[in-house]
């Protein structure tokens, strides 16, 4: 497979053959689930989330995972197929400003989708601990497990207004490294493969948590499926 098909097809969890044939996750893949970002039309589509509403409560309740997977992230699909069409418009007509801006647009919306559809899968209902690769990684790049969680839950915490905290692979120094990222798209690195990422947008905790993001943050880091991180490095470390 050439190259930039390999990464398209593969970027953001690689294909099913990866993950345990009798999980949820790996049903979503081969049936073109959650981490297929776009159909072979060429429009931006959101599959259904890999377990219930219920299934992360009581850290995120049911009324907030139905909100915020149906309007925000699905806000988000729609909006980046409709800055898709606005660019095409526009550069029918010649009118590069135009496609200028709503290229701008696409960056916002299309990040969204990009992360929304990774956090989903990170999420787990019990308590686990990385291992293998994804732990040797974690080791070489922070120097323990607890250094890292401190650090990513630090950062998450502390994002300005809206934002992820967010663990990526990063090409050019083979380490893992951690951003906090402004809106969806804003202080990322160049060339980083994100694998794990923490929603701190206020739509991800308030009705539970009201303004005490910390505490939402907390929570999250107890329900990682790190499975599912391990599963996104070894995609991430094939490209290159």
């Amino acid at each position: 497979m050439e190259r930039r098909k390999f990464i398209q097809s593969s970027i953001i969890i690689g294909g099913a053959s990866i993950l345990p044939a009798n999980s949820a996750l790996a049903q979503s893949v081969q049936e073109g689930g959650i981490d297929k970002l776009m159909n072979d039309e060429g429009k931006f589509i959101q599959a259904a989330l890999p377990y219930s509403n219920n299934h992360l409560e009581p850290c995120m309740d049911e009324e907030t995972l139905y909100l915020h997977h149906t309007f925000h992230h699905g806000g988000a699909v729609n909006g980046a197929n409709k800055d898709m069409e606005m660019i095409k418009s526009a550069m029918e007509q010649s009118n590069y400003d135009l496609a200028d801006y709503w290229t701008q647009k696409l960056s916002y919306h299309f990040s969204s989708h990009i992360l929304h559809s990774i956090f989903w899968t990170n999420l787990t209902n019990k308590k686990g601990d990385p291992k293998g690769t994804l732990l040797k990684y974690i080791e070489k790049s922070f120097g323990t497990l607890d250094k890292l969680k401190s650090l990513l839950g630090k950062v998450s915490k502390s994002v300005e207004a809206s934002g992820w905290g967010i663990l990526a692979y990063q090409p050019f120094t083979d380490r893992l490294t951690v951003l906090g990222c402004a809106d969806h798209q804003k202080l990322t690195q160049w060339g980083c493969v994100p694998i794990l990422v923490i929603d701190v947008w206020e739509h991800a905790y308030y009705l539970t948590y009201r303004n005490r993001r910390a505490e939402f943050v907390d929570c999250v880091m107890d329900i990682i499926n790190w499975d599912n991180v391990a599963q996104r490095l070894d995609v991430a470390l094939k490209i290159q």
